[in-house]
C-alpha cells in the first residue's frame, strides 16, 4: 500500500521509470496528467505502461497551469473547467479512482462563477463514479467555502504536508477535513535553493513533524495509500534506483507511524 509520484526526476523512459518503481517495492503510482516535467504527447500511455509493470494507478493530477482562471467569468475560465471535465472522463476511461486538482489560492476568493463551475465538476464526478480531491495550497479559505457549499461524498481533500506546514501551518486541515481525505502528498521541506519552494525532499530529511502528521492521518480513519511526492532535485548525485530505494524505506517508516 505504498505509492509514489511517477515523475520524480531523471531522464528515463516510462518503461524504465515504472520498472524501477516496482523493483524498489512500491505497489502504486500517482500520475501528473499532461506534458509538463518533460513528458511528451504520449503521457496518456502511462496508465497502461504502469500496469504492465505491475503497478496500480492511485490517482491522476490535473494540469496546474492557469488555475486562478477557474473563478473568472471569462472564456479562459470556461476552457479550464472543460479541461478538468476531460480529466474526470479520462479517470473513468483509464479506471483511475481519483482526480487531484488545484483551486485558486485565497488571494483570489471564490466567485459565483467559480462555485457554479465546481458544482458542475462535482456533479460530473458523481455521474462518472470518480472522486475529486482538492489539494491544499495557500487556499484554505477557498477550500472551506467549497467543502461547506458542496457536501458531496465525491468531493474531498488531497492533503499535502509541505503546503500545509510551509504555507498555512495554523490551519488544522486534518482535524477539519480528515473525514474527507482522499489522497496524500507526503514529502519534506528545508531543501536547497534548487528545490521548488523548499519542498519535495524525501521524508525525514527536513522539518515536517512526521509522527504528528501520520498520527492525524491514522486518526482520520484514512485507509488509502501512504503516498510520497518527492523530487530528485536535492539528490541528483544518486542513481534513480538508489533514490527510489531510499524513498521506499522512508515510505515504510511513514506507514509504520500510521500503525500499519
Amino acid at each position: 500500500m505504498l505509492s509514489i509520484f511517477d515523475w520524480f526526476g531523471y531522464r528515463l523512459t516510462m518503461e524504465e521509470r515504472y520498472g524501477l518503481i516496482k523493483k524498489a517495492g512500491f505497489t502504486s503510482v500517482m500520475l501528473l496528467w499532461g506534458r509538463r516535467l518533460g513528458r511528451g504527447s504520449d503521457y496518456r500511455l502511462a496508465p497502461v505502461i504502469a500496469r504492465e509493470a505491475g503497478l496500480s494507478v492511485e490517482n491522476i493530477h490535473a494540469p496546474t497551469e492557469g488555475q486562478q482562471a477557474l473563478w473568472e467569468d471569462t472564456l479562459a475560465g470556461d476552457e479550464l473547467a472543460q479541461r478538468y471535465m476531460v480529466c474526470l472522463k479520462d479517470c473513468q476511461e483509464f479506471q483511475v479512482p481519483t482526480l487531484v486538482m488545484h483551486v485558486p489560492i485565497d488571494d483570489f476568493p471564490i466567485t459565483t462563477a467559480g462555485l457554479a463551475r465546481m458544482e458542475r465538476l462535482v456533479a460530473r464526478a458523481e455521474d462518472l463514479g470518480v472522486d475529486l480531491a482538492l489539494e491544499n495550497l495557500q487556499n484554505v479559505q477557498n477550500l472551506a467555502a467549497l467543502f461547506s457549499s458542496i457536501p458531496s461524498p465525491r468531493l474531498g481533500l488531497c492533503y499535502d504536508c509541505c503546503h500545509h506546514y510551509n504555507d498555512t501551518p495554523q490551519a488544522d486541515l486534518l482535524g477539519l477535513y480528515g473525514h474527507r481525505l482522499m489522497a496524500l502528498h507526503l514529502h519534506d521541506n528545508s531543501g536547497s535553493s534548487r528545490s521548488c519552494c523548499v519542498q519535495h525532499r524525501l521524508p525525514f530529511d527536513g522539518d515536517i513533524p512526521w509522527a504528528k502528521v501520520m498520527g492525524q492521518v491514522a486518526a482520520a480513519g484514512y485507509k488509502g495509500m501512504t503516498a510520497l511526492e518527492p523530487m530528485y532535485w536535492d539528490y541528483q548525485e544518486l542513481p534513480p534506483d538508489v533514490f527510489l530505494y531510499r524513498a521506499f524505506e522512508k515510505a515504510k517508516h511513514l506507514d509504520q507511524l500510521r500503525g500499519r
